[in-house]
């Protein structure tokens, strides 16, 4: 009995917030170029593109490839991550379009 609610009150507990993060790519380079976000919540992004050109937002780190056309906007969500350092590229110009997100674990009460 006890089990069931235990798996009760962990199927009603509220979702995890997310949070949620604009993130520019402007004369080929990331604004910001670093991103702080708290472990273990999703990582909502939105991928504004001010360039004339297409951009592929490519990491390896995060399991990442996300296109966005000319002038153009793109979203997609992270799951929650460990703390850490997740790098990221623009594709088609990795030699100025580079970012990071630093995962930092929450300060205990």
């Amino acid at each position: 009995m006890l089990f069931v609610l235990a798996a009760a009150a962990a199927l009603a507990a509220p979702a995890a917030p997310s949070v949620r993060v604009d993130l520019t790519l402007q004369d080929h380079r990331f604004t910001p170029s670093e991103i702080t976000v708290p472990a273990g919540v999703p990582v909502e992004i939105r991928l504004l593109n001010r360039d004339g050109a297409m951009e592929e937002l490519d990491s390896e780190d995060l399991g990442v490839e996300q296109d966005v056309t000319p002038h153009g906007e793109a979203r997609f969500t992270l799951p929650p991550m460990r703390p850490g350092l997740y790098r990221f590229m623009g594709e088609l110009h990795s030699d100025t379009a580079r970012g990071q997100i630093v995962v930092i674990a929450p300060v205990p009460h």
